[in-house]
């Protein structure tokens, strides 16, 4: 069972990796949603840890369906971090018509090299699903993170069951928003799958000692709970332990 943990600055991913995340989605800009980081932070981030390491590569928040110039800005990101030394990359195009960007993602992975992919949340934006995660799928992509086209995974929860279903292990269907220590187990007996993905958020206040009180700021940054990141991988390690022990011909998500 994989916990992949998102990660907004450096000591969230020492956090991480400390404490059972199997792999780090390095991004910029929470309030956006996320956005590429820079060179500085994915590198020391590489340097700093030794567990698959996934810069995602979005310039900019809002939709996915981006420009030429915008496209050439995510070819050089995905050439940088494989410079870098990164496990993989995360990124989704979409055209027009809210299906995939087919021929730019393709360029995107050739880029990739060696690299692994994940196709990110832009999933949860199309208009048809399942011919998305045939044409994903059909792209070589490793992996699609989806919230089961719902705001979070929790009310995407059938469609999810169905992505898994329908991938048949050609590619891997890993839930992501809203998965914390109180519903992962729930999320991963109902839709059968085999990777997580959690904020595992805090949010840490500012340590400095002087605010001017005219900036009317509170200066909290965006963290990740240590006390999160371990239930959730020791919760994990209990479900597949009893996936381990169940009998034969036990349904998937069987449970003692």
């Amino acid at each position: 069972m994989e916990l992949e943990v998102i990660a907004f600055d450096l000591e969230s991913c020492l956090v991480a990796q400390t404490h059972g995340a199997d792999r780090i989605e390095l991004c910029a800009n929470p309030h956006e949603g996320g956005t590429t980081p820079s060179y500085g932070m994915i590198a020391l981030a590489r340097r700093s840890t030794s567990v698959q390491l996934f810069p995602i590569i979005r310039p900019r928040g809002g939709d996915f369906l981006y420009s030429e110039l915008e496209f050439q800005a995510m070819v050089a990101d995905v050439k940088q971090c494989q410079e870098l030394r990164c496990d993989g990359v995360v990124f989704g195009i979409l055209a027009r018509d809210g299906s995939v960007d087919v021929d730019r993602c393709a360029e995107l992975i050739v880029h990739a090299g060696a690299m692994q992919t994940t196709f990110h949340r832009a999933f949860d934006r199309v208009r048809d699903p399942l011919t998305a995660l045939e044409d994903i799928i059909g792209l070589g992509f490793s992996r699609v993170l989806t919230s089961g086209l719902q705001p979070d995974a929790d009310r995407g929860k059938e469609m999810l069951r169905t992505l898994v279903q329908e991938a048949q292990n050609r590619i891997g269907v890993m839930p992501g928003s809203g998965v914390r220590s109180t519903n992962i187990l729930e999320l991963a007996r109902f839709t059968g799958a085999r990777a997580f993905h959690s904020s595992a958020r805090r949010i840490r206040a500012s340590g400095m000692e002087f605010v001017n009180p005219a900036m009317a700021e509170t200066l909290e940054t965006v963290s990740i709970s240590s006390a999160e990141v371990a239930e959730l991988r020791r919760l994990l390690d209990i479900y597949a332990k009893e996936n381990r022990e169940k009998p034969a011909g036990a349904p998937a998500g069987w449970c003692p």
